[in-house]
């Protein structure tokens, strides 16, 4: 056997989907970013049962009520992991499995995006799984072991967004829940609805992209939606551009901004190198002569 080495032209042409999740705060329009996208390439897992925003549009859903259904989509979307046992979740004998009962895979073939809203409620779902499991039980007294539920509710949310992340030709998008705090020392900071600390922690080194669709107010003007895409931004709001070609802040409209993550890349010269800021002019006691 030779050396499965993939060679750059090989890389480049095989077909790659953007993995990215978008926060914001409740109502501020994350559900409404179906409009913007093909009803026809599009597929929605539906897990709050909130589609009133898109009453009318005209694209497929399902609609998981458990955990258990949640890893079976997930490994229907995605395809087996070859490196696990069969009695673990999203090995070859759990695609077979959900293969026999929902049938044909290639039904999802026609599907470039899968859209799923939310990744707040994924883990209320996955938690509430997780505390009728052995290990959320206290191995002395038999009673409910919160840090035991946890710990399996982080290694089951990584598993499942991981599993997503890897489904290479589909763009997969999860939306969530922003909640503002105030940490000790009296400062905002933002953080995702997502149970447990694990899952909020780990998920920008999972995903593409974090997004931040928030309220901005330019100075004097009236308040509009926007995505904020880039770690280094004045409002703090968590974000991430792997691609490189986002600006700071950019249009609310999913089908745009994936079109433009698509476009030629910034040459790595151009993106990589470091210009520092420019110096402050000297102050009238800097540039007073010592005597």
């Amino acid at each position: 056997m030779s050396l499965p080495i993939i060679s750059a032209d090989q890389r480049l042409a095989e077909p790659r989907g953007i993995k990215g999740c978008i926060f914001g705060k409740s109502g501020i329009g994350k559900t409404s970013l179906l409009w913007t996208l093909d009803p026809e390439r599009t597929l929605f897992m539906d897990l709050e049962a909130g589609d009133l925003a898109i009453e009318g549009w005209a694209g497929d859903s399902i609609r998981p009520r458990t955990w258990a259904e949640c890893r079976d989509f997930a490994v229907f979307i995605g395809g087996p992991n070859p490196a696990l046992r069969d009695e673990q979740p999203y090995s070859p004998a759990h695609y077979k499995a959900v293969c026999d009962r929902f049938g044909d895979p290639a039904a999802l073939d026609r599907y470039d995006t899968i859209f799923v809203d939310s990744i707040t409620v994924a883990g209320r779902l996955c938690f509430g799984w997780c505390k009728g499991q052995p290990e959320a039980l206290s191995e002395k007294t038999g009673k409910p072991d919160v840090r035991g539920a946890y710990g399996l509710h982080g290694r089951e949310m990584i598993g499942w967004l991981t599993h997503l992340q890897h489904t290479r030709a589909k763009n997969v998008w999860f939306v969530g829940i922003l909640d503002e705090k105030l940490d000790d020392f009296n400062r905002k900071v933002f953080q995702p609805q997502i149970d447990g600390s694990k899952t909020g922690l780990e998920l920008p080194g999972i995903v593409d992209e974090v997004i931040t669709m928030a309220e901005l107010k330019a100075d004097g003007g009236d308040p509009y939606r926007a995505f904020v895409c880039q770690t280094i931004n004045p409002w703090g709001f968590p974000a991430k551009d792997r691609s490189g070609r986002l600006a700071q802040v950019e249009e609310p409209h999913l089908g745009r901004l994936m079109a433009k993550i698509r476009t030629p890349a910034i040459p790595a010269p151009d993106r990589l190198t470091y210009a520092p800021p420019p110096a402050d002019p000297p102050t009238d006691k800097q540039s007073k002569p010592q005597n």
